[in-house]
């Protein structure tokens, strides 16, 4: 079992959530009775757990953050987090790469004008 982790979701997924827990406005025809809103929330919040990787019947508000922010526990396998923890290791080494690059260039481009005088 992976540990608690912090987790914020965009605006437009606690829209949907949000959205979800409304009450169902119906005209009931007949035995169908729609889906209530604490069933379109859990729907709502296992569709969003799937798509951020957590489990969504661990999820736990965050004291003194907003209602974007939760803690849950990861549903990933351990060779999901090991291809995850790679992309983002490889990703963050691009990011440093390019920020590396532009100082450089910046630094460059500093040298130039002093040696030039201006």
């Amino acid at each position: 079992m992976y540990p608690r982790t912090e987790y914020e979701m965009s605006t437009e997924d606690l829209s949907i959530l949000l959205n979800a827990c409304k009450p169902v406005v119906a005209i009931k025809v007949g035995n169908y009775v729609p889906s209530g809103p604490q069933e379109n929330a859990n729907r709502a919040w296992a569709l969003l757990g799937k798509k951020m990787g957590f489990d969504p019947m661990t999820v736990r508000p965050v004291d003194g953050k907003g209602q974007r922010f939760f803690t849950a526990v990861p549903s990933e396998t351990e060779s999901q987090k090991q291809d995850r923890l790679k992309h983002e290791e490889d990703q963050s080494r691009r990011e440093e790469i390019d920020r590396l690059k532009a100082e450089i260039n910046e630094k460059q481009n500093r040298l130039v004008v002093l040696k030039e005088g201006k």
